[in-house]
């Protein structure tokens, strides 16, 4: 696409200031990031506000009579809100503090499946899964007798929602855990679709909204789900701290997740009671620093607006569709209609994990494996693929480095 021609979307040159770490150079070249499906990197605000909070008035939150404490618990609380916000939650209480998306989607299986779904019960999963929604229904499924059902996903890379339905059909599926964005194939599944399906049949629906978060605005109750995770880290927040929503009436029926302080109401040697939703599921000092970082990254994010950030991903991934598909010998995986800013390919003849090499030594970061993603690399024959996956920061020009950079990689190959 000729520059003159682009839409005017963010003004990513501005945005790109936010970003310390984008000023680097890797090998004598210019930094060309496109790895932050995995992690995103993180602007000044979040940086600062983690710094900040450490420097003037840190203490452990929800127990303290302090200064320092009430103040501390104020700052992280707030964080409890942004993500309310964030999601259109109708209840702050509905914001479960995790570290990661795949401890939201733990809790659910131990407490959900575990303490509400019963033996004969199944759970619904498609085969574009990340193994962080695949290994705790199989655990589930060992355990208490829980029948797993796989939905497949057809050649273009979309859910078969005629196999999903089918699948439905008997209502045995108590739960359907399914990604709104697939990290390998940028497919979101049609989740309004889904929901409405599902509940048809008596099903609750959970999303892993890793992925998609990042890329578009979510609303909870437009969607009409019952469960929604996602992770910090690739949202521009810290590592080590996520989020689960959940409807208050499913988190007042399932039991804790983990025990110990913060979750309680009493403790006797005989017996405990628990503590009132969030805090039932948030045992122990809980990452502090990290939840402050979180609502500086939310506030980011909604200060740029997803209308823009949506526009200006979709630009990118056209662009690198048009541009990675010219290249003779890559072979792009999914041709979903409704996808977001991640591009996985693989390239005749060249290992994935050599695809990266080469293109790291000219500072191009890509990732390459399989994604935590084994059952959707054997569904379309491979092994591993290479994957380029785009953010705010992320620049057509950075593209164009890319494929130019694939050509030379193709040619030492060739």
């Amino acid at each position: 696409m000729n520059v003159a021609t682009r839409p005017a979307l963010l003004d990513v040159a501005r945005i790109r200031e936010d970003f310390p770490i984008l000023t680097q150079k890797i090998r004598g070249k210019d930094l060309v990031f496109l790895d932050s499906a995995a992690s995103a990197q993180k602007p000044r605000a979040v940086i600062d506000a983690m710094r900040l909070a450490m420097e003037t008035q840190y203490a452990n939150v929800h127990r303290g009579l302090h200064w320092m404490s009430e103040r501390t618990t104020e700052a992280y609380e707030a964080a409890r809100d942004a993500v309310a916000l964030l999601l259109n939650a109708a209840d702050r209480h509905e914001i479960v503090f995790v570290r990661n998306s795949t401890e939201a989607i733990n809790l659910v299986a131990h407490s959900y499946g575990r303490g509400v779904m019963r033996r004969g019960d199944a759970v619904l999963i498609s085969g574009m899964e990340h193994h962080s929604n695949i290994v705790p229904w199989q655990l589930l499924r060992d355990s208490h007798g829980i029948e797993l059902r796989v939905c497949p996903v057809t050649d273009a890379g979309e859910l078969d929602m005629e196999r999903f339905e089918a699948l439905l059909a008997d209502g045995r599926v108590r739960l359907v855990a399914i990604t709104h964005m697939s990290n390998v194939l940028g497919t979101y599944t049609p989740a309004e679709r889904i929901v409405q399906l599902a509940h048809a049949r008596g099903a609750k629906v959970l999303f892993d909204g890793s992925q998609a978060v990042v890329h578009r605005r979510v609303d909870v109750q437009a969607l009409g789900c019952d469960f929604y995770a996602f992770t910090g880290h690739k949202l521009y927040g810290p590592t080590g701290i996520g989020a689960l929503w959940a409807r208050r009436e499913l988190l007042d029926e399932m039991p804790p997740f983990l025990g110990g302080g913060e979750m309680i109401s009493s403790v006797t040697y005989e017996q405990s009671t628990w503590a009132a939703v969030p805090h039932k599921f948030e045992a122990g000092t809980p990452a502090i620093i990290e939840g402050i970082g979180l609502k500086a990254a939310v506030d980011y994010v909604l200060a740029v607006g997803y209308e823009a950030i949506a526009a200006h991903e979709q630009s990118l991934t056209d662009h690198a569709l048009a541009r990675l598909s010219a290249i003779e010998g890559v072979r792009i995986l999914g041709r979903a209609q409704d996808r977001g800013g991640v591009v996985s390919f693989a390239l005749d003849r060249a290992h994935a994990h050599d695809v990266a090499t080469l293109l790291d030594r000219q500072g191009i970061a890509v990732r390459a494996g399989h994604h935590c993603a084994e059952p959707l690399m054997r569904r379309f024959g491979l092994e591993s693929t290479a994957r380029a996956s785009f953010a705010i920061y992320t620049t057509h020009e950075e593209i164009d480095a890319l494929a130019e950079g694939l050509e030379k990689v193709r040619e030492f190959f060739a």
